[in-house]
């Protein structure tokens, strides 16, 4: 889907993808004349494609070039701007990762960095980390306390000076301590935190967040330390390039690559620089890219299922305010209708999505949507005439004391055509029931920072990525604090909802912590947030003899064994 824009969630720590992250998926329309194809894919937990092969097989050095979506401004991925998805993997690629997951979703400690880490009390529950001796930052510094310490004091949200993504699970620390040596760091919890293994992932250096203004500054188009197997070789804004080059003091495995270079390009773009041989991967997920890239020349498509999800929000200003509002259209918008625009010519089926916080094929995954994103024109009007919204003319916006309902959907100016045919689609729905809505496109570079991110909009359509586990998920539906919305750009909140999504993610029990997650869902649903569309597949084009690399599920990727076939 070439071009939803996607926020992702900093799975880890706070969620989007990331800041998240976000690439909005775009499909080609079913005009296109492209046509249907075989949905030939059907989502596993741990369905992904990489072409996984054994270091011996794959060569030393090697440039990879990735695209970018959007030029990186913020590297900071505990910052509130820090969370657009390419920016986050990059980080995981430069700083300490702490845990990589494999394909099911099951943590694991990454050596490089920790010799161990587990659970070591219950009551109150402490966290004992156990740190690779060799692990130090670019400034000569060893890892430590200080680091942890230097993290949860600036985003456990007592400050408000530090502009933090989310304090979820930071704010539950009572304390940051030295265990028995240098080497060995004590979390203490005052309220359980089932999803521990979130935290301090990518763990970042203390001299790059120690005040608020080097946190919320500090990393503006710089990334000032590192700790990671690469490094940042080049930041070229007016290249739009971005190039990653293996960090001479790395401790660990030396990486198969020997560079890594971003290149900013708009959406539609994309497809037409992998034929050219420009870039080593794109997206195949619409009609349009898949047909041209399907059998593209040193190309390969790979597919996966990911934790992977395609919205549309609805804000909390002006008319919107009003919950019956916003519950109205969404009983106006006809999902299956608009699902199918998107994935018309695609070999994957899109699965309509239920439930705001799993995923179709992660386990505890019900739909929770009851009769709220079930198509009814007459209790969409039923519901705008009790709010007082008074029927008009044919073809014109209902009116209330005076004022026409007209309403803006923000969609980037980068979108694909199958993008754009769903705004078109969400407009003529809308107009049935006497809301007007103008779509205002907006340059893609600011869809973001100056649209979304600030909760200017109406409508607006985006990904959010890798909220996993759970209670990554949390920022995007809990409370905004003053100015800080976390991830919830829609600022639609309650209390319940808040307490629910608390109190599950402090739940031990897993089943349990289901059943409450499952519950907030539901009033996410009743509230009027957001309408979930569909899961959406990784489809990608990959170039040829690229090893470790491609659709993936629920898996991080090991930048070090990244590299190109023998």
């Amino acid at each position: 889907m070439d071009a939803f824009t996607t926020a992702r969630g900093l799975r880890r720590a706070a969620v989007l993808a990331i800041a998240l992250t976000l690439a909005v998926t775009g499909c080609s329309s079913a005009g296109s004349g492209s046509g249907d194809v075989t949905k030939n894919v059907v989502p596993t937990q741990d369905a992904e494609d990489n072409n996984p092969q054994p270091l011996d097989r794959i060569k030393d050095g090697g440039e990879f070039r990735p695209p970018l979506q959007q030029w990186i401004t913020q590297w900071n991925p505990y910052q509130v701007d820090g969370r657009y998805g390419d920016a986050v993997s990059i980080m995981e690629y430069t700083q300490a990762k702490l845990f990589r997951t494999d394909a099911k979703g099951v943590f694991k400690p990454v050596p490089e960095y920790l010799v161990s880490a587990e659970v070591t009390s219950k009551s109150p529950q402490v966290v004992t980390y156990k740190i690779n001796p060799k692990a130090k930052w670019s400034d000569g510094k060893q890892i430590g306390v200080q680091d942890f310490k230097a993290v949860w004091e600036s985003t456990n949200g007592k400050n408000p000076a530090y502009n933090i993504a989310d304090s979820s699970g930071y704010e539950q620390i009572s304390s940051v301590e030295q265990g028995a040596d240098a080497q060995e760091v004590k979390v203490t919890f005052d309220k359980p935190y089932a999803d521990w293994q979130n935290l301090f992932d990518p763990l970042i250096p203390a001299a790059g967040i120690a005040t608020p203004e080097a946190f919320n500054q500090g990393w503006i188009e710089k990334v000032p330390i590192f700790g990671g197997p690469f490094k940042i070789g080049t930041i070229d804004k007016t290249a739009q390039t971005i190039a990653l080059v293996p960090n001479p003091d790395w401790w660990g495995p030396k990486p198969k690559l020997d560079k890594i270079t971003y290149r900013v390009l708009a959406i539609p773009a994309i497809t037409q620089a992998f034929l050219n041989n420009e870039v080593d991967y794109a997206s195949a997920g619409s009609a349009t890219a898949y047909g041209q890239l399907k059998d593209a020349k040193d190309g390969v498509i790979r597919t996966g299922t990911p934790w992977d999800e395609v919205h549309i929000s609805f804000g909390g200003n002006g008319p919107l305010a009003d919950k019956s509002l916003r519950q109205a259209l969404g009983l106006a918008l006809d999902r299956a209708a608009l699902i199918k625009i998107v994935n018309q010519g695609v070999p994957v089926e899109f699965k309509p999505l239920g439930n705001h916080l799993f995923m179709t094929n992660q386990s505890g995954y019900q739909d929770n949507s009851g009769d709220w994103a079930k198509y009814n024109v007459a209790g969409a009007k039923e519901l705008l005439e009790k709010a007082g919204w008074k029927e008009a003319a044919a073809g014109q916006p209902r009116t209330k004391d005076g004022q026409p309902l007209e309403l803006h959907y923000v969609l980037s100016d980068g979108s694909a055509q199958a993008q754009i045919d769903m705004a078109t689609a969400v407009q003529n729905m809308l107009l049935q029931v006497g809301v007007k809505l103008t779509v205002d496109k907006v340059p893609s570079k600011e869809y973001f920072g100056k649209y979304v991110n600030q909760g200017k909009f109406d409508l607006a359509s985006w990904r959010n990525t890798d909220s996993f586990p759970l209670s990554a998920g949390v920022a995007n539906y809990r409370a905004p604090q003053g100015d800080n919305v976390f991830g919830n750009y829609s600022k639609l909140a309650t209390p319940e909802i808040d307490e629910l999504l608390r109190t599950a993610a402090a739940t031990l029990d897993p089943a349990e912590a289901v059943k409450l997650y499952n519950k907030a869902d539901a009033q996410i649903w009743e509230l009027g947030h957001t309408l979930e569309l569909y899961q959406r597949p990784s489809i990608l084009a990959v170039r040829k003899g690229l090893a470790n690399f491609g659709a993936g599920s629920l898996a991080d990727t090991d930048i070090t064994k990244v590299g190109w076939e023998k």
